[in-house]
């Protein structure tokens, strides 16, 4: 099958484009033509790049995180790229109040809302014998909580009787009990199940509720704190069956397959975005302990 090929539906055409990592421009601009998406975690790292692809897709957007300063200047950026309306709100996903003034104002600017993104997230590399009972609680809070918080909201506001799609941001990191990672596998594994219950329960009020599950991302803040560059250097990524890491635009493409019609019988799945890397990686506890003491001690 070729892309020049007239016969090629136009649906297949643009999921071709996709898999070759190229935005669909010209007459496929309309996959998410004047849709508005919120984006929790929108400023930066993969969500950053989730807002870039949708809006080039014809989607405004809204992103959202506490830090409103860097939003604004993120927002800036994505308007000049895409020539699409970014809306920065501040909002703390732990506190649903904050997150119901939000919808509220983009309601007010946008009139609608047709896609969540729910990427807010923390984490970082800690042993279960040292993680705090706090540090322990507020990944969960910000990870599982603040995923349905978002959720809860937006769909009692606008998705229950307007239909929607949802898209969670997830990780692998439960799928083979991860080293150091009690605290965020714990909370991506709540929200996997939360993906497949709030699928169940709001498909009939044409809710979508999927997952996408990245493994080790290049240029992010979470590819640094997890140790990504020295997993690379010592060429850990050979272990995965593509052999690299992922990048944040091929992330943002998976997302945008299941925000979009392109997948309009998908929910409750999850699509594993990780190169193949939890089925074959291995757990390297004693180099992971290393890179956590020599976090700990910069800290200092």
């Amino acid at each position: 099958m070729h892309l020049d090929d007239k016969n090629v539906h136009p649906q297949v055409h643009a999921l071709l484009l996709i898999s070759r990592g190229v935005f669909i421009k010209d007459q496929f601009l309309d996959l998410l033509k004047d849709q508005v998406a919120f984006i929790t975690g929108g400023g930066s790292g993969i969500g950053f790049r989730i807002a870039e692809v949708l809006m080039r897709h014809g989607c405004d957007t809204v992103i959202a995180s506490r830090n409103l300063e860097k939003l604004t200047e993120a927002a800036k950026k994505l308007t000049s790229a895409t020539g699409r309306h970014c809306l920065p709100l501040q909002v703390d996903v732990r506190q649903p109040d904050t997150i119901s003034t939000a919808v509220d104002e983009m309601l007010k600017e946008f009139g609608r809302v047709d896609i969540l993104i729910n990427n807010a997230a923390g984490n970082f590399l800690c042993p279960a014998t040292a993680l705090s009972f706090n540090a322990f609680k507020t990944v969960m809070e910000i990870d599982t909580m603040g995923t349905f918080n978002t959720s809860k909201v937006i769909y009692e506001k606008w998705f229950k009787d307007h239909g929607g799609s949802i898209v969670n941001i997830s990780a692998t990191l439960g799928y083979k009990g991860q080293a150091l990672q009690v605290h965020a596998g714990s909370a991506k594994a709540a929200n996997d199940a939360m993906t497949r219950h709030l699928a169940v329960e709001w498909g009939p009020s044409g809710v979508r509720v999927n997952t996408v599950a990245p493994g080790p991302i290049s240029g992010t803040e979470g590819y640094r704190r997890l140790g990504g560059s020295h997993a690379e250097s010592a060429g850990i990524f050979r272990t995965i069956p593509l052999q690299r890491a992922g990048n944040k635009t091929e992330m943002a493409h998976a997302v945008l397959f299941l925000a979009s019609r392109a997948s309009s019988y998908v929910t409750g799945a999850t699509v594993v975005a990780d190169g193949g890397a939890w089925l074959t990686s291995a757990n390297d506890v004693e180099r992971l302990l290393e890179l956590w003491s020599q976090e700990k001690r910069k800290d200092k």
